[in-house]
C-alpha cells in the first residue's frame, strides 16, 4: 500500500449542529449517509489511518474551539496530527492576525484555511483588501494558506471561488505559500495554468473522488506539475479507503503517485520534515 498524508480531515462534525446548507450538500450533492457527519474517536481514526497507509493527517480546527477533537487529537498524537486553522473574522484584521500568531506559537498549526463562498455572504473574492492582513501575516510566519476554489457543493455564491482571482493574489504576494483546496471545478484548466505561471501555488484534491479527477489534471500531475498537486480526502465526506483505493487504481507511475499522496504535502506543509 502506498504511503499517504491526508491534508484535510474533519473530526468535529458531530459536535455541532450543521447549517441547513451543509445538510443539503450532504443529501443533494454527495448523497451521503449517516457517516457523512460522523466524528471519530481518536483510536478509531488512528486505526483507520493505519489500515489505509495514512501516516499523517492535517485536522481542520477553528479559532475558539481548543476543546474540540482536533486540538485534543493533535495534543495526544503529535506524531500523527497537525492542524489547519480557520474560522477567522477577516473584517477584524488586527484580532485576526494576533490570534493567528498566538495559535501558531501554541499549537501545531501548519496552515490556515479560508473559504470565500462561506463567509461574508460570498461578497469578498480573494482579491479584496479584507484578506491582505491575513496574507501578510502568513508570509511573515511562512505559513501556507489554503483557499477554497471551484463551485461549492452547498447553495452558496460560487464566483468568489473562481481561481482566476488568485492570479492577482500570487502577483501581489509572491512570498505567500498558497494552495487551492477542494479542486477547482469547473475551472480546472485555469487552476492548472495558474500553477504553471506561479511557483508558490498548489492544488489539493480534497473532497474529490480520485476516479472523477479530470484528465487534464492527471496529465499535469505526470508532467509539469509533479510537485504541485496534493492529496486529501475531506474525511469523513470521503473515506480513506475509497479515495486511496481509487488513487491506487489510476494510471500513474509510482513516483507521480507518491508525490501526490505524500511527498508534495510533506514539502509544502512541513518543509520535507514530516517523517522526522
Amino acid at each position: 500500500m502506498p504511503r499517504a498524508m491526508d491534508c484535510l480531515v474533519n473530526v468535529d462534525f458531530g459536535d455541532n449542529k450543521q447549517p441547513d446548507w451543509m445538510v443539503r450538500v450532504k443529501e443533494d450533492y454527495f448523497k451521503g449517509g449517516d457517516s457523512f457527519f460522523k466524528s471519530p474517536e481518536l483510536n478509531e481514526l488512528v486505526d483507520d489511518m493505519d489500515a489505509n497507509g495514512v501516516e499523517k493527517a492535517i485536522l481542520i480546527a477553528k479559532v475558539g474551539r481548543t476543546d474540540g477533537r482536533a486540538f485534543q487529537f493533535a495534543e495526544a498524537r503529535p506524531d500523527r496530527f497537525s492542524l489547519a486553522l480557520g474560522g477567522f473574522n477577516l473584517l477584524r484584521p488586527m484580532p485576526t492576525v494576533r490570534t493567528l500568531e498566538s495559535y501558531v506559537r501554541d499549537y501545531p498549526v501548519v496552515c490556515t484555511n479560508v473559504g470565500p463562498s462561506f463567509w461574508g455572504d460570498g461578497m469578498y473574492p480573494p482579491t479584496d483588501p479584507v484578506y491582505f492582513p491575513l496574507y501578510t501575516k502568513c508570509c511573515e510566519l511562512e505559513l501556507p494558506l489554503c483557499v477554497n476554489t471551484g463551485i461549492p457543493g452547498p447553495p452558496l455564491p460560487a464566483e468568489p471561488q473562481n481561481p482566476i482571482h488568485l492570479d492577482r493574489v500570487c502577483y501581489r504576494f509572491p512570498e505567500l505559500k498558497l494552495c487551492m483546496i477542494h479542486g477547482a471545478d469547473p475551472w480546472w484548466d485555469t487552476a492548472i495554468r495558474l500553477m504553471i505561471k506561479y511557483k508558490n501555488l498548489r492544488l489539493m484534491t480534497s473532497a474529490w473522488s480520485p476516479k472523477r479527477l479530470p484528465a487534464s489534471l492527471l496529465h499535469f500531475m505526470a508532467t509539469r506539475g509533479k510537485e504541485r498537486v496534493i492529496f486529501a480526502s475531506d474525511y469523513p465526506v470521503l473515506s480513506f479507503q475509497r479515495t486511496l483505493t481509487e488513487a491506487a487504481a489510476l494510471d500513474l507511475t509510482d513516483e507521480v503517485r507518491d508525490n501526490w499522496l505524500y511527498a508534495n504535502a510533506d514539502a509544502f506543509f512541513f518543509g520535507g520534515k514530516a517523517a522526522t
